[in-house]
């Protein structure tokens, strides 16, 4: 019976794997502080393999770099000693949600999805701290070997929070902001699908830093556009030097030949400019130039009119096709002369034949996608005429993003959720197209301050205010919904098809005692009070979503408990059983063998939980008759 590891993936020893099934010759041997013998790469030698010429000290070469960056490349790469907890009394319609709000700092949340999650989300959306001199960053240890990272708990500052003032007179004031982004946009790029997408809203600021990161995590080949919006409906007469009007939103590709955006849906403004003045049978169309700048030969001919008149290109342009495809379509009555019949002849593009959508534009009007203001409303909305955030970004701008983006039971993260818009616009647009898209969002639960309305509301935290954001959301949607199937009779998607709820998982220290960690640092003494390596405080539900995430099951799946033989037992999913879990002591051979009756794909007790050695040493053997196909674990 093997045991699981309990932490989050060690991505340095996993690259360090890769390299050397390319060049075995450039990874070797050495001995670490403890004289334990591990895996290293021969960095010179690398370097060597890479090029085609003698490598003789460090090249010159365009690229991103800041005092820190090696720094935020080990912690990118380092693991936590971290899990998440469930938290029934702050979720909704936990049994059932497919969706997920993960409390706790988003550097963390990203190591411990990295397993689970694995090329599985669709689309992220971040909106992090713009870098205004005002903003709070994640403030991360770099600091700690290996050792200590996994058994650091949750530690936070004298406030209780792990942020701090990134202020203009800080000496490392963009060198802060590139340590804290830059990890986690590396970490976000293996959650993307090999046809995923990131979106990420900065402003003027720090838009060129973030771009060259984004250029060397998900390769400049992948960057897709750079839309603007337009953030403000009038100007600020009292700007210094300009009226600040707009927002970025960069998109990145994990893979640019893999992804394309959705069509945004035609409006009655697009199609405004069909017509049928001809009564063409085939309906609706507009008409378009038939000259292009290319000039050929070939395609440079005259053309007579119905009305006898003869036209010719102009102006060094010539005809977009040859003279035997004109006339193809002049015979089909595609080319249009105008009411009198002698006009330059132009193209019909009939409205029928076009695809159901419209290509996005990269400047974002707020007449589309909606305003600052528009947003504040929102949320105020919500809260009953309260403004407990700054500057939320509207339901309409996010609403577009997941529209080009997702679509069916696609996942959608957002890491930095802070008014949690992003799941309200997901909830919405499922709610309008019938969807069963799922977000996962991670907010940090930064600590309102003392003087502002939520405070003084009863929130203590941003967090506190963005689970409350999706509950109030979700029941205006839902209660929207059953309005509208009451006054027309029929609905196209019934309100019970809607997931408004959400999973609360907050991160805290791992559920395992150290002893688990560093057994070796257990002397005889303590060996009695070490007997049980599982902390006194956990919950067995703290520890069956630990399992979950070291067994890089989903989640947000199903989760049954029921009591066998007066034991508690976890049955995760549907038939096939993706778990069965029992972190009860006392376990005998009589509920082993009606464990392996759920032939689960996996089944994991307590190393501690088995009424007898015989038992425990049995365990295996009574799998391998009644259920060979289940994977046993211990924790």
């Amino acid at each position: 019976m093997n045991k699981l590891k309990m932490h989050s993936p060690n991505l340095t020893n996993e690259n360090i794997v890769r390299i050397r099934e390319l060049f075995p010759g450039c990874v070797t041997e050495s001995l670490d502080e403890r004289g334990v013998l591990k895996l290293a790469v021969d960095f010179d030698q690398l370097k060597q393999e890479l090029s085609d010429s003698i490598v003789e000290g460090p090249q010159e070469r365009y690229h991103l770099n800041w005092p820190g960056k090696r720094e935020a490349l080990l912690t990118a790469n380092a693991p936590i000693a971290k899990t998440l907890r469930p938290c029934r009394e702050e979720s909704v319609d936990f049994d059932t949600t497919k969706n997920l709000f993960i409390e706790g700092d988003n550097l963390d949340a990203l190591k411990l999805l990295q397993e689970t999650y694995l090329g599985k989300v669709k689309m992220i959306y971040i909106d992090p701290p713009y870098n205004t001199g005002n903003d709070f960053i994640y403030e991360d240890d770099f600091a700690e070997n290996t050792d200590e990272f996994l058994l650091r708990s949750n530690q936070k500052d004298e406030e209780g929070n792990r942020l701090v003032a990134n202020t203009e007179s800080n000496g490392r004031f963009h060198s802060d902001w590139l340590s804290m982004i830059y990890p986690r946009l590396k970490l976000a790029r293996n959650l993307l699908r090999d046809d995923g997408v990131i979106f990420i809203s900065i402003d003027d600021g720090e838009v060129a830093n973030i771009r060259m990161a984004c250029d060397e995590i998900f390769g400049a080949s992948n960057f897709v556009a750079n839309a603007i919006w337009e953030k403000k409906f009038a100007p600020q007469n009292d700007a210094k030097w300009f009226s600040d009007n707009h927002d970025h939103v960069l998109i990145y590709a994990k893979n640019k030949d893999a992804w394309r955006p959705y069509k945004l849906p035609r409006t009655d403004v697009h199609n405004s400019r069909f017509s049928n003045p001809d009564n063409d049978p085939r309906g609706l169309w507009a008409s378009s130039d038939m000259t292009v700048r290319t000039y050929s030969e070939a395609y440079d001919y005259p053309i007579s009119t119905p009305s006898g008149k003869v036209v010719s290109s102009t102006n060094g342009r010539c005809w977009s096709m040859p003279k035997q495809k004109f006339q193809e379509l002049v015979n089909d009555n595609r080319v249009w002369f105008g009411k009198s019949g002698d006009n330059v002849p132009r193209f019909k593009t009939f409205l029928s034949e076009m695809e159901n959508g419209i290509v996005p534009l990269t400047i974002w009007k707020f007449t589309d996608v909606g305003h600052n203001q528009e947003a504040r409303q929102e949320t105020k909305e919500l809260f009953d005429n309260n403004a407990f955030f700054d500057s939320p970004k509207p339901v309409r701008l996010l609403k577009r993003i997941v529209l080009l983006s997702t679509k069916n039971d696609d996942i959608v993260l957002d890491y930095f959720a802070g008014s949690a818009t992003t799941a309200h616009a997901v909830m919405q647009l499922n709610a309008e197209d019938g969807g069963n898209r799922k977000f996962i969002m991670v907010q940090l639960p930064e600590l309102c301050n003392e003087q502002s309305e939520a405070f003084k509301a009863g929130y203590k935290t941003i967090a506190e205010i963005s689970k409350e954001r999706i509950r109030r959301a979700g029941k205006k949607i839902k209660d929207e919904k059953e309005q509208t199937a009451t006054g027309q009779g029929v609905l196209q998607y019934a309100p019970t098809h809607l997931d408004t709820g959400f999973r609360v998982l907050k991160i805290d220290s791992s559920n395992m005692a150290e002893v688990y960690y560093t057994p070796d640092a257990v002397n005889q003494g303590d060996l009695f009070n070490a007997v049980d390596n599982i902390k006194p405080d956990r919950t067995p539900e703290d520890l069956l979503f630990q399992v979950l995430l070291d067994l890089s099951v989903d989640l947000s799946l199903p989760i049954r408990k029921e009591l066998i033989q007066g034991k508690t037992v976890f049955v995760v999913n549907q038939p096939p059983y993706d778990l069965v879990a029992c972190f009860d002591t006392g376990v005998s051979e009589e509920l082993v063998k009606e464990l392996a009756h759920y032939k689960p794909l996996r089944v994991v007790f307590r190393d501690t939980g088995f009424a007898t050695d015989t038992v425990k040493i049995n365990v295996d053997q009574i799998f391998r008759q009644l259920s060979p196909g289940t994977e046993v674990k211990s924790i």
